[in-house]
């Protein structure tokens, strides 16, 4: 057989996997429990682990933040000085099968989502929503207000969170994703339904709950129901762990983990292991909160583009029109950027379907050949930060071509044939 054969026939065992992938919630455990390899002085950030002296803007204020909420440091300074050192330990968030919003900081105590992929065994983890503010530690921020909230969910939501998926026996999100597409989310950006489907099937654990801990169950309903956003973290966690079923399949060129740090934005491809290509930063097209200008518009990673690894966020766009109204656009432009997908993915997502399009499904299996083919870029759903810290406005991005570019380039030398 020859390369190219035997890349198109990986290419579709990597599909197989995409699309058979069933991501369920265990549980919800603080990261320094749940998570194998999760050190009491570890930090995880989004993106490519790099040096500390590398980070800079709201990604290096992010992880400096978590450092303080965490007690491995007195204050900023100290803080910089352990990190730089290494006696605390920086990560980028997938080495430990993590994927996190914006800059991604966890700390030991912070609690995850814990999902696994039935069918293939593997786990993924992501933190939780901080809540409605603007001004989160996820974008650059930590203040008073922010180390309350993350508090808050370390203490009162999270333990009734665990306790009350424990009970269930653990909850299926592929069904809710499914619905919820229906529904007009994209499962990135909008999570309006998947929200109130997911607070549904946690209803009869809590009335148990409730009978012993009802203001503990009322503080968790109001932090599930506050916003459209708490299933995010959900979404990103069963993604992450449906996009881990393909890494190290032999001779695949599908892509396997996309996000961005503060430096640029990179990839991974199923075929070649755990190293990262990086480019340049992503184009973006954004819809401002008032107030707000572009020279505003900072870069301090994400993760949350593994959505769109999984057919997800962009590659549904024409399922969420209702997302024009928070980062711009048109319904035509939606439909017309998810149809021009289909020209960079390996096939159509069997259980995730877009009801405009006829109920299609979601282009799924970014191949990086088909990229460079096409010219066709992978389009992302994202929140946008800005350079004092907080979110400043929603928009899609584009990725850099030069990825893609170097990943070709490296598939070549280990496979050949070309």
């Amino acid at each position: 057989m020859t390369t190219t054969g035997k890349r198109i026939q990986a290419n579709r065992e990597a599909f197989r996997c995409l699309g058979e992938s069933t991501p369920v919630l265990t549980d919800v455990l603080p990261a320094g429990e749940a998570v194998p390899g999760f050190t009491p002085d570890t930090i995880l950030t989004s993106g490519p682990t790099m040096p500390w002296s590398s980070y800079v803007g709201g990604q290096r204020s992010a992880v400096i933040g978590a450092a303080l909420f965490e007690g491995l440091a007195g204050d900023e300074s100290d803080a910089d000085a352990k990190l730089a050192s290494g006696k605390i330990i920086l990560r980028g968030c997938q080495e430990l099968k993590c994927v996190g919003s914006l800059a991604g900081v966890y700390s030991a105590s912070m609690p995850v989502f814990v999902v696994k992929n039935q069918a293939c065994g593997n786990v993924g983890y992501c933190n939780i929503y901080e809540g409605t503010n603007h001004r989160r530690l996820n974008y650059g921020v930590y203040d008073d207000g922010v180390r309350e909230r993350l508090r808050y969910i370390n203490d009162i939501v999270a333990p009734v969170l665990g306790e009350a998926v424990r009970a269930t026996g653990g909850i299926p999100l592929k069904p809710i994703m499914t619905s919820a597409l229906h529904m007009g989310d994209d499962l990135h950006s909008r999570n309006t339904a998947a929200s109130l489907l997911f607070s549904r099937e946690l209803f009869p654990a809590l009335i148990a709950l409730s009978a012993t801990n009802r203001s503990g169950v009322e503080k968790l309903v109001r932090a599930m129901t506050e916003d459209h956003y708490f299933f995010l973290r959900l979404s990103m966690a069963a993604a992450k762990s449906t996009a881990d079923s393909i890494n190290g399949i032999e001779g695949s060129s599908v892509v396997s983990a996309m996000a961005f740090n503060c430096k640029g934005f990179s990839i991974k491809v199923a075929g070649l292991g755990e190293q990262w290509f990086t480019g340049p930063h992503a184009t973006v097209d954004a819809v401002l909160f008032a107030g707000h200008t572009k020279d505003e518009i900072s870069w301090m990673g994400g993760e949350s583009p593994i959505t769109e690894t999984v057919g997800l966020g962009g590659f549904a766009q024409a399922a969420a029109f209702a997302l024009q109204k928070y980062q711009g656009g048109s319904p035509e432009g939606m439909v017309s950027r998810n149809l021009s997908l289909y020209d960079i993915t390996v096939g159509e997502h069997p259980d995730f379907r877009i009801p405009f399009l006829k109920y299609r499904g979601t282009p799924t299996g970014i191949d990086i050949f088909k990229v460079l083919d096409t010219g066709i870029l992978p389009v992302m759903n994202i929140g946008v930060a800005g350079r004092d810290g907080g979110q400043i406005g929603a928009g899609t991005v584009q990725a850099p071509i030069e990825c893609f570019q170097i990943a070709a380039e490296a598939y070549k030398k280990r496979y050949g044939g070309f």
